[in-house]
């Protein structure tokens, strides 16, 4: 039997599979992807993203929708490395959102490592869980559903 090998998507390739710009592009990169089934995105949260001016003053904390975001970025691009969907104008919307606990605090000069996992996929319809994680120690979970859209040229053509 084969062995599947990883694959590192660097900040170019992940703005070819999906559309997110700043200040929405939540992660830098996504390593250890396995197609069809897992990768783990990276966040290097710094003190300059837009949110912390708000989200607290004095306290800066990343907002918990971002992570999951964040988390949801990541399995766009483990689809996208898996279906060579770079270049394609793939766009994921979210469908369900469940499960999701925060137990950590994510601050500027965090490493947040977003670890997802297929539950089940191949369609328009996928579902993953997720984990985020600093230092090792487990900040967020949650499982999410996704539609993923190819234009319609692209779902045409197959």
């Amino acid at each position: 039997m084969a062995e599947i090998q990883t694959t590192e998507a660097d900040i170019g390739l992940i703005q070819r599979i999906i559309p997110h710009r700043y200040p929405f592009l939540l992660i830098d990169r996504v390593r250890d992807i396995v197609p069809n089934t897992s990768g783990v995105g990276i966040k290097n949260v710094t003190f300059n993203e837009p949110h912390f001016q708000g989200h607290f003053p004095g306290q800066p904390v990343m907002p918990g929708v971002t992570i999951v975001e964040a988390m949801a970025q990541t399995a766009a691009v483990v689809v996208g490395v898996s279906l060579n969907l770079a270049d394609k104008g793939m766009k994921t919307y979210f469908m369900a959102i469940d499960k999701v606990k925060f137990r950590r605090m994510v601050v500027p000069g965090d490493v947040l490592e977003l670890a997802v996992e297929v539950k089940r996929g191949g369609g328009k319809i996928w579902k993953f869980t997720g984990r985020g994680t600093v230092n090792g120690e487990l900040a967020c979970e949650a499982e999410f559903t996704a539609m993923m859209d190819r234009p319609a040229k692209e779902n045409a053509d197959g």
